[in-house]
């Protein structure tokens, strides 16, 4: 009979995951979702209590509101990540040991002793670790330090009773490969109180074996310096897998030489996972033999929250009690909970089915891999490599150097791992079921790695994710072998422009290259001659990401020190790079023109309101003695007005933007037509040649309709012109123009100031006007 308050436990779990995992929120939980809002700021403690549901709901909210804000998109759909049944046996664990935690003491303590053997034997007979005790810890490094801890007390036999004084007559020494995880070494002394001077880095092979295995020899050498230095050789960190390229170190041979000197040998690295399948590599079976190692089930199985294991052998238990590897609390020992659970949901075949599935993924990528050009694997062992590394080569591009990166000069390899970054940013976007990451490697460069065995539980990866990397992989690289052959005739090309344009070299942007135009404005000062350029440049830009072409403009990225420049994205082999360097040209120069031709307008208009107002002061002082005081006032005006009208002389002016002077109207009106208007519909505009459905800047005969220089160009901005200007407030009309295509025949009209002060004579004039003018008089 099942205990009630474990069905509860089990009940409350799926109801939490059901809430926190698919996201679904309860009918009126929407109102609750305002309040929710305000969660990120810290409050007070509410004086009533909450029920489980809503407290889960801020739990949910609170997960899935970073996403929200950002991406503007509702995630809460999605899975944090494939859980699957046995993460819930994980995850029910933590919660049984929150309850197994109440129980009496003897029943605590015959529970946990059951729960930790049973583990701990499992894990033993599942990676061949004979006769091995097991430490569970939650950071994986835990293990090492305690491991640490109990070397330096089975070494120093006083160190229990002196603590770290005996340390000052022979100084330990803890040796670890250069390929270890960055800051390892670091934080064991940490832990341990020791001086960094204990730690030694002994450097990977050179000549002989993969470089990313320690070199024996040279730590051999490196033991006997120690010793004959009054020091003590402690321990040895060794990688069955390391981080990076996933090799194993000669994990025999450095046990033999341990056993020589008296060193502990503590093993780790994500190979360790395969000691699980019926055949293992001599390599990694090696590891059997260490001291101590840790694995991390976790990760390997799919398992949330679940804690790292170290396995060590060592027949003292005072010793291995002082180090903190055993522990007499109960409660402790409830850390292997999860794991018990979850390796008896799965059984012997599902541990090792998973194990196996992730090493043929390795595979069945390393066998794709081999029929996808310009891609360069690095691995292990071709027969048996959990890890697969693979990089973008220029081996088969025009000029390249066969693919060795020794024979690339400095700026070709930040490129090619420029590239390669690129590559697999994208593919991981693209596919993020496959979980491929980028690595920077001291000897590769920049490569992208594949390594199941860390993310396929995770992630679910199956067969199908690995044919689509590769798939992309097909559709990326030919893209990135074109771009890498068309980088230095664009390069030239801007070269050409010169000094209209600038070649900026770039090594960290992916893509064709990057250029900026410079302003050809001479007698401005730096900071006016820098906003002018960064406005050209700005829209430059706009105007590029408008073209109809599969090119991708960008602005500035956040990691180049360079200003006002333009980046060109990833290209094909069919773009023509001469009429793409011509089009940014040739843009760049029509929106220069354009904003010089407004400001040349504007200080025109800016004169030509001046004189007007000078001459329209003088016309209304000739009116004044022309007509006589008289006629000025309201009433009196209107009656002499009346008896005896007046033909006034004063004719209206009209603005040549083009000349900046001012023209009397007669010409207007005796021909009824606007001299020098040119409708703007006559002007071919060079966006008219391009034909319907043409993609711009692609070579004849490459795939694509061929296209002419002019045809690629866009518009200029024509939106520069100004609709009116108001010259002064004693003109009725406001002047204005129209919006020109060239400058020559923009007009604008200006009446005499005197006409406002008699309505009669402002009918009379605006009945003198001929037909279709009264618009341009009265502004627009």
């Amino acid at each position: 009979m099942v205990d009630a308050a474990l069905a509860q436990v089990g009940k409350n779990l799926n109801e939490a995951m059901r809430i926190l995992g698919d996201g679904q929120m309860e009918p009126d939980a929407g109102t609750e979702s305002r309040r929710f809002s305000r969660t990120s700021i810290p409050g007070p403690l509410q004086g009533d209590g909450q029920d489980v549901t809503t407290i889960l709901h801020l739990v949910h909210h609170l997960i899935h509101e970073e996403e929200d804000e950002e991406d503007g998109r509702d995630k809460a759909s999605q899975p944090i990540q494939n859980v699957g049944e046995q993460g819930h046996m994980a995850l029910l664990g933590h919660s049984l040991a929150a309850y197994i935690s109440v129980l009496d003491r003897e029943r605590l303590r015959k529970l946990t002793t059951r729960i930790l053997s049973d583990t701990t034997l499992w894990l033993c007979r599942i990676f061949r670790y004979d006769n091995g005790s097991a430490y569970f810890h939650e950071d994986d490094r835990d293990g090492l330090v305690k491991v640490c801890r109990l070397a330096i007390n089975a070494r120093y036999e006083e160190y229990t009773t002196e603590g770290y004084a005996v340390l000052s007559s022979r100084q330990p020494v803890i040796y670890q490969s250069a390929s270890c995880r960055p800051g390892l070494g670091q934080h064991l002394c940490n832990q341990l109180g020791l001086p960094l001077s204990s730690l030694c880095t002994v450097p990977c092979n050179t000549i002989f074996g993969s470089q990313h295995q320690m070199d024996v020899a040279l730590l051999d050498k490196l033991i006997k310096e120690d010793t004959d230095a009054g020091k003590l050789p402690l321990l040895l960190i060794a990688n069955a897998g390391t981080p990076e390229a996933g090799h194993t170190d000669k994990l025999s041979r450095l046990k033999e030489l341990c056993d020589q000197h008296g060193i502990w040998l503590h093993v780790e690295g994500v190979n360790l996972a395969t000691l699980a399948l019926a055949q293992v590599t001599s390599a990694v079976m090696g590891a059997t033999r260490s001291d101590s190692m840790t694995l991390t089930p976790g990760r390997w199985l799919g398992l949330p929250a679940v804690t790292a294991v170290t396995l060590y052998r060592h027949e003292d238990p005072a010793l291995s009690l002082a180090a903190g590897l055993t522990s007499s609390q109960p409660v402790e020992k409830l850390r292997a909970l999860p794991l018990w659970l979850s390796l008896q949901y799965l059984g012997h075949n599902g541990i090792v089915q998973k194990i196996r599935h992730a090493a043929a993924l390795s595979q069945h990528l390393l066998l794709k891999l081999k029929s996808v050009t310009c891609i360069r694997t690095s691995v292990e062992d071709e027969q048996n490599s959990p890890v697969v590394l693979f990089k973008f080569s220029q081996e088969s591009n025009a000029g390249g150097s066969g693919g060795s990166v020794d024979g690339l000069c400095v700026g070709e390899k930040e490129v090619l791992d420029t590239f390669n970054r690129w590559m697999g940013e994208q593919l991981a976007q693209l596919v993020p079921a496959s979980g491929v990451d980028v690595v920077e490697l001291e000897d590769e460069g920049t490569c992208v790695r594949f390594s199941p065995l860390l993310t396929a539980a995770v992630l679910g990866t199956q067969q199908e994710d690995v044919d689509e990397v590769v798939q992309k992989l097909l559709e990326l690289v030919p893209m990135m072998s074109a771009t890498m052959n068309l980088r230095q005739d664009f390069r030239e090309e801007t070269h050409r422009h010169a000094p209209s344009l600038t070649y900026i070299e770039e090594l960290s942007w992916p893509g064709l290259g990057a250029v900026r135009y410079e302003s050809q404005a001479e007698g401005a000062d730096e900071s006016r001659r820098k906003q002018e350029q960064k406005k050209i440049n700005d829209a430059l830009l706009t105007k590029l990401q408008e073209l109809d072409t599969d090119i991708f403009f960008s602005t500035d990225p956040e990691f180049v020190t360079e200003e006002n420049c333009i980046f060109v994205g990833m290209v094909t082999d069919d773009v023509d790079v001469s009429e793409l360097v011509d089009t940014i040209s040739t843009l760049g120069r029509d929106i220069e023109e354009s904003g010089r031709l407004l400001e040349n307008m504007t200080e025109r208009v800016r004169k030509g309101i001046l004189e007007a107002e000078l001459q329209l002061q003088k016309a209304n002082e000739e009116k004044l003695l022309e007509e006589g005081m008289l006629r000025q006032l309201p009433v009196v005006g209107s009656v002499l007005n009346w008896f005896s009208p007046v033909e006034s002389s004063i004719k209206g002016r009209t603005f040549n933007l083009a000349a900046g002077s001012l023209d009397s109207t007669d010409v207007t009106y005796s021909t009824k037509v606007q001299a020098g208007r040119t409708s703007l519909q006559d002007i071919p505009t060079l966006s008219a040649k391009r034909l319907s459905g043409q993609r711009l800047f692609r070579r004849p005969g490459a795939g694509s309709d061929s296209m002419s220089e002019t045809s690629s160009i866009g518009p200029a901005d024509e939106s520069s012109g100004v609709e009116s200007f108001t010259m002064s407030p004693n003109i009725h009309p406001s002047m204005s123009m129209s919006q020109p295509e060239t400058a020559e025949h923009a007009e604008a009209y200006v009446r005499p100031a005197g006409l406002l002060g008699n309505p009669e004579q402002v009918e009379a004039e605006e009945e003198r006007q001929p037909e279709g003018q009264e618009e341009d008089l009265s502004g627009r």
